[in-house]
């Protein structure tokens, strides 16, 4: 099976200073990473009813590309997407930011990392419905108090293609306009990195194809880091890196692969279980 660009599989158990190590191994050809989870492990409960989610799991993220995180139900790709995000904590280990450690943040300091450095791209869009489109896309702007730069503006709704639908509500768009709204609203604030969780899921395959399309333009055309969680084959082959896990660990880690190849890796996961 062809390998491109194929990094090094079973990326688990680093140790301090895993930060300068994991940079050390971020993709040939990239600007560095713009994110480093080093050692990440997360417990649900204790004793004998204690769950372990994540166990030892690091990864450094290229600044600037697209890296899809792929793993059957239970594997612990949503809650490794929480904590780098810094939506949840882990029980241990380290997650920098443009070189901030975000996991020992107060909440008020891990609410405006939030804000300020990381974009929310949801299954079911989370638009507001009393808003119109226009509105729900600077709404991150209007909440932080920042001030709306509308030449970015324009481009944005240029790209996402919502010029003549910036009036309407939610319930007048369909699915797929929704979602590049929500994409917009992401997209608004020039973040630092775009988590992205399973952005096609609710869509059928044109209007799925259309917002791939979208975030593989923002990398390639605005320079946006996203990181996606998806169960999609064919989602995560638009991916310049793809990393799967099981049980809590990072298990292979490749550049980019095909749809086909991407169904090998998950049918060999599912022969090791």
């Amino acid at each position: 099976m062809r390998q491109e660009g194929t990094m090094s599989t079973t990326i688990t158990g680093a140790c301090s200073p895993s930060a300068q190590a994991f940079l050390a191994r971020t993709a040939p050809g990239q600007d560095g990473a713009i994110l480093v989870a080093s050692d990440v492990y997360k417990r649900y409960g204790s004793g004998d009813a204690a769950v372990d989610a994540l166990r030892g799991a690091s990864v450094a993220i290229a600044r600037g590309a697209l890296t899809a995180i792929m793993g059957p139900s239970g594997s612990g790709k949503s809650t490794l997407m929480h904590i780098m995000a810094g939506l949840d904590q882990p029980t241990s280990g380290s997650v920098l930011i443009d070189g901030m450690e975000i996991t020992a943040l107060k909440e008020r300091q891990a609410t405006r990392l939030r804000r300020d450095k990381i974009g929310f791209i949801f299954q079911t869009f989370n638009l507001l419905p009393m808003l119109t489109a226009r509105e729900n896309i600077v709404l991150p702007l209007t909440i932080a108090r920042r001030p709306l730069d509308q030449e970015w503006f324009d481009s944005l709704i240029s790209t996402v293609e919502l010029t003549d639908r910036l009036g309407h509500r939610p319930s007048e768009l369909s699915g797929g306009q929704q979602q590049r709204v929500a994409v917009a609203r992401a997209l608004i604030g020039q973040p630092a990195v775009l988590f992205a969780d399973e952005p096609t899921g609710n869509l059928d395959s044109r209007t799925g194809e259309e917002v791939l399309r979208l975030l593989r333009h923002s990398v390639d055309e605005l320079g946006q880091t996203i990181i996606m969680v998806t169960h999609d084959a064919h989602a995560a082959s638009i991916a310049d890196r793809v990393l799967f896990l099981t049980d809590g660990r990072i298990v292979h880690d490749h550049g980019r692969l095909a749809r086909q190849e991407i169904y090998e890796v998950i049918r060999g996961l599912e022969e090791e279980r």
